[in-house]
C-alpha cells in the first residue's frame, strides 16, 4: 500500500527524524508513478532486485510482491531500522545498512556478492529499481553498468540533469561519461517526467524516470569496458585538452602512433565531439 504524506511525516515524526539534506532524502508520495516504474521494470519472480535507498519502505513492499529476492541497502540509521521492523517477516528481503558506495565511485563489494549469490540461487536476473538519492546516482549507475556484475536493467528515477545527460549526444555540454557508458551498454528509454510535487520534501527540481536495459547486441567484453571506463575519464577529466593531448598520458609510443594514424576519429577533437561507437573503437585499440 502507497504511503502518503502524512503518513510517511507520521512514521518519521514517531521516530523522532525529519527528512536529512545530506543523504537526499526526498519520499515519493505519488502512487501511480510508483507502480508505473514497477511495471516498466517487468519483474519476474527468480529475478534479484537491488533497491537503493528504500526509506520507509513505500517502493521496497511493491517488489517484495513480484521479485525473488529484494535486496535494500539504507545508509540511514533510523530508516533502515523502520524497514527491518516493516519487512523483517518477509524471507525474499536482505536489508543491508551501509552506504552503497564503498568509495566516491565504487560499489560496496557486499551488495555485490549478495546479489551475485542469490543471483545464483534464484537462476535470474540481476534489476535495480529505485528513487535514487541524488548524491549517489551518478557514479551508482556507471559503476553498476562497467562493473564486471551483469546488471540487466535498471529502473530509476534521477533528477533531469542527470536524465539529460545520460541521454544527451556527442557535441553538447551534457555529454559526457556518464552519456558514453550507458549508450555503449544499454537501450535508454523514458519512463516519466516527475515534477517536484510527487516527492515529499518537495525538491527544487524536476525528476526523470528512466529505463537501461543491457542489450545482447551491445555486450561489450570485460577488458574493452575497462579500458573504455580508463580512456573516457582521462579525457573528460581535461575536456579543454584534445584527444591527442590527453591519451599521450596514458599511451605508450607505438600506441599514440596507430592512434594518429587510424582514420577513425579526429585526435584534434575535444572529448565531446567523439561518437560513442568512436569512444568504443579507441577502447579496443587500447586493448590490442
Amino acid at each position: 500500500m502507497m504511503q502518503t504524506k502524512t503518513e510517511i511525516k507520521a512514521i518519521l515524526a514517531d521516530a523522532g527524524i525529519s527528512p536529512l539534506k545530506r543523504f537526499g532524502q526526498h519520499f515519493m508520495i505519488d502512487g501511480n508513478l510508483m507502480s508505473k516504474l514497477v511495471v516498466s521494470a517487468n519483474i519476474r519472480k527468480n529475478d534479484v532486485v537491488l533497491e537503493i535507498g528504500p526509506g520507509t519502505g513505500s517502493l521496497t513492499e511493491r517488489l517484495l510482491e513480484v521479485a525473488g529476492r529484494v535486496i535494500a541497502i539504507e545508509i540511514d540509521n533510523t530508516l533502515y531500522a523502520i524497514c527491518r521492523q516493516r519487512f523483517g517477516e518477509h524471507k525474499n528481503l536482505t536489508l543491508i545498512h551501509g552506504d552503497i558506495l564503498k568509495s566516491k565511485s565504487t560499489i560496496h563489494p557486499d551488495v555485490l556478492q549478495q546479489l551475485s549469490e542469490q543471483r545464483h540461487h534464484l537462476g535470474g536476473r540481476i534489476l535495480m529499481v529505485a528513487n535514487l538519492p541524488y548524491q549517489t546516482a551518478t557514479p551508482t549507475i556507471i559503476d553498476l553498468l562497467m562493473g564486471d556484475l551483469f546488471v540487466s536493467q535498471m529502473c530509476f528515477t534521477v533528477q533531469a540533469e542527470v536524465a539529460e545527460r545520460i541521454l544527451s549526444s556527442p557535441g553538447g555540454k551534457s555529454y559526457g561519461p556518464i552519456s558514453i557508458f550507458t549508450q555503449a551498454l544499454a537501450k535508454v528509454e523514458k519512463i516519466a517526467r516527475v515534477p517536484p510535487e510527487a516527492f515529499w520534501p518537495k525538491p527544487k527540481i524536476y525528476s526523470m524516470m528512466l529505463k537501461l536495459e543491457q542489450l545482447p547486441e551491445k555486450n561489450i567484453p570485460v577488458p574493452v569496458r575497462r579500458q573504455l571506463t580508463k580512456v573516457v575519464h582521462q579525457c573528460f577529466n581535461h575536456r579543454r585538452k584534445t584527444m591527442k593531448s590527453s591519451l599521450q598520458k596514458i599511451s605508450d609510443e607505438s600506441t599514440c602512433q596507430r592512434l594518429n594514424e587510424s582514420a577513425k576519429w579526429n585526435l584534434t577533437d575535444r572529448p565531446e565531439q567523439l561518437t560513442v561507437e568512436q569512444w568504443i573503437e579507441l577502447a579496443k585499440c587500447f586493448c590490442s
